[in-house]
């Protein structure tokens, strides 16, 4: 299935098809998979009692590693592979704007955490400082005001903190089916308020 045959109606079969085929993969160097680390997001989101939406970014909000062209060690190569611009391209017209704006600033409030909260850098993992380096390191004064003046840079830093929570080797979390109903509610309500018909 390719992008241009997406619907409403099929986006989210072709989501669980890529967790069925890649979700096994390793994780940048992180101690789960990509999709342990994702599910677990998502959990950590329902257990803080956050609603769909949220949840659907939380689970959502790394879709974009599986989107692109880049090998196994782009970062070893100094390569950012932009899975957040990725992973928003993959969702939008899809999901309400509040999902796809925590995916696409998922990786600017890693940043911008790491600016304003002088704590947060300890939580990050080895991978994750990798990472930041190649995102950009922590915000300037300027990109912070530029970030506070989105209207979902607030979701999109608890998106943040669930997905910094979500890689315990320990931790088992629901499959990718229990959040199946969800995300097709969040779908539906959102092409509902577009005006376009939902078929049940």
């Amino acid at each position: 299935m390719t992008e241009p045959l997406l619907s409403h109606e099929t986006i989210v079969s072709f989501i669980a098809e890529i967790f069925s085929r890649r979700g096994a993969e390793s994780y940048l160097g992180e101690a789960v998979t990509i999709a342990q680390h994702m599910l677990q997001s998502a959990m950590l989101a329902e257990e803080a009692g956050a609603d769909d939406e949220l949840i659907a970014a939380a689970l959502l909000h790394d879709i974009g590693h599986y989107t692109g062209e880049f090998d196994d060690g782009y970062i070893e190569q100094g390569i950012d592979n932009m899975h957040d611009e990725a992973g928003a391209r993959v969702l939008e017209g899809f999901f309400p704007p509040r999902v796809v704006a925590c995916v696409r600033l998922h990786v600017a409030a890693k940043r911008y955490l790491c600016a304003t909260d002088p704590s947060y850098f300890a939580k990050l993992t080895n991978a994750s400082r990798a990472t930041l380096k190649l995102q950009g390191g922590p915000m300037s004064s300027a990109e912070v005001a530029q970030f506070r003046s989105d209207p979902y840079y607030d979701a999109a830093v608890r998106v943040r903190q669930w997905d910094e929570g979500g890689k315990d080797p320990g931790r088992s979390a629901p499959s990718f089916d229990y959040y199946v109903p969800l995300l097709q509610r969040v779908i539906d309500r959102h092409m509902t308020g577009r005006g376009t018909r939902v078929v049940s």
